[in-house]
């Protein structure tokens, strides 16, 4: 009876509650975060420093790289949504997919290289959904068919 009383006050004491995860400020020698971003087939690096608001996409102005307005809303929704804009100089370099593809894969690294620089606005822009991957990408094409699903024409006679 000794024994089990023992062991109940053994397995008590080694039982620890799982310290929540402390996130720390990561930056480079040039007081930098870096990130990468993905999303479909393009990969964005994402370098994040204090500045005036500046974001360059592969050496142009991000206006000029993606034109579409919805596209450049995209890119800057993490931005905003931490209530940081124009407190920042954002270079990215961005390879790969299509236009959609690169400017998702592009506000994923900067969620992420904003979360580096500085950890509070990680539960901000987790609850945004910017920290997430999107994971979906194209299906592959099967044998026997035109694309993925799609049948060729069927013929009776």
């Amino acid at each position: 009876m000794a024994d089990l009383n023992s062991l109940q006050g053994l397995a008590g004491a080694g039982v620890t509650e799982a310290a929540a995860p402390v996130h720390v400020q990561k930056l480079d020698s040039n007081g930098r975060a870096y990130a990468t971003g993905k999303r479909k087939d393009a990969v964005a690096r994402v370098w994040v420093k204090p500045g005036s608001g500046k974001i360059t996409v592969n050496e142009k102005d991000f206006a000029d790289y993606f034109a579409r307005p919805v596209l450049q809303m995209v890119l800057r929704q993490p931005i905003v949504a931490a209530s940081r804009d124009g407190q920042f100089d954002i270079i990215v370099t961005v390879a790969g997919g299509g236009l959609s593809g690169q400017a998702g894969a592009v506000r994923h690294g900067i969620s992420r290289a904003l979360t580096y620089y500085e950890p509070g606005l990680r539960s901000i822009l987790k609850k945004g959904g910017f920290l997430t991957r999107d994971s979906r990408t194209v299906e592959r094409k099967k044998y026997g068919k035109a694309k993925a699903r799609r049948s060729f024409q069927f013929s009776k006679r």
